[in-house]
C-alpha cells in the first residue's frame, strides 16, 4: 500500500506440481496429477512465464495478489 503509488507492485506465485528432474524421485506424479483438474503437472516454462509476466509492465496494475499456479487444484477444494 505504501509503495503502490510509486509503481512498486508486490505479488507472489504459489506453484503446485511442477515437473522438474528431481520431482519424480520424491513424489508419485500419477497420484498427484489425479487431483489436478487439468490432469497434468505444470512445466517449468509455465512457472517462468508467470513470473516474467508479473515482472513486466503488462502487469503494472496487478498488486497484492498471489497467483495459484496449480492447474485448478485450489478450485477443486472449493
Amino acid at each position: 500500500m505504501e509503495l503502490a503509488a510509486r509503481g512498486v507492485t508486490v505479488n507472489s506465485v504459489a506453484p503446485a506440481t511442477i515437473i522438474t528432474p528431481t520431482f519424480a524421485t520424491f513424489h508419485n506424479l500419477e497420484q498427484r496429477v489425479q487431483a489436478v483438474p487439468v490432469k497434468r503437472a505444470g512445466k517449468p516454462e509455465e512457472l517462468a512465464a508467470t513470473v516474467a509476466f508479473l515482472a513486466s509492465v503488462d502487469a503494472g496494475f496487478i498488486t497484492g495478489q498471489t497467483i495459484q499456479l496449480d492447474g485448478g487444484a485450489t478450485l477443486a477444494l472449493s
